[in-house]
């Protein structure tokens, strides 16, 4: 079995547990080995389904990058009416979430060059890219009036502050929420007027 030919519920099974793992270690202290027992999977079905460490955490890191976007578009959908409310719901929503999801805890916590610190942060473009274009096209689709281009630059705005507050958090999600919208607040005000 190849990594391309997985099956995705096996798949699935090893990134529940690699986060059931990541609850209390770093990335760095998750050995190929630990996924499979903890999934009561051989060693060699975490090699099949996934072929190295790297590609295992680049799975990790996208699927709960996509899961928290899949969040945010129902938080904005929420506040479509009021753009500005929406980022900060959102950006809420998020943080309130990433104080306890294993992700941004193993982040956190990291040692200096842990991968998964790498892969959302210096090596992130596997990762930021596609969030960053998928909540350009969240923002671009609930507010059409919105150039492509200022779409771009809020979602990417957006993604890079809400992974710096979540992984050094200087105050509650709301507290942080309420400053990061005074920041952003105008300009979305600016290219999003809803008349």
């Amino acid at each position: 079995m190849s990594p391309a030919t997985a099956s995705p519920a096996v798949r699935e099974q090893l990134l529940d547990a690699v986060g059931e793992l990541l609850a209390d270690r770093t990335w760095s202290r998750v050995r190929m080995a630990d996924v499979a027992a903890h999934a009561g999977l051989s060693r060699q079905t975490v090699y099949n389904a996934y072929g190295n460490r790297e590609a295992l955490a680049l799975a990790y890191v996208t699927r709960e990058a996509e899961r928290f976007l899949a969040t945010v578009a129902e938080v904005v959908a929420a506040h479509a009416d009021d753009p500005e409310r929406a980022l900060r719901a959102a950006l809420e929503i998020f943080l309130a979430a990433a104080e306890t999801h294993p992700l941004v805890r193993a982040i956190s916590a990291a040692e200096e060059g842990d991968e998964l610190l790498v892969l959302v942060t210096t090596g992130g473009g596997p990762v930021l890219g596609p969030i960053t274009a998928g909540l350009a096209g969240l923002i671009g689709t609930t507010w059409p009036v919105a150039s492509p281009e200022s779409a771009a630059l809020a979602a990417e705005t957006l993604v890079r502050l809400a992974i710096s507050h979540a992984a050094l958090p200087t105050g509650t999600p709301a507290e942080t929420a309420e400053r990061v919208g005074s920041v952003l607040g105008p300009y979305i005000r600016a290219e999003i007027d809803l008349g």
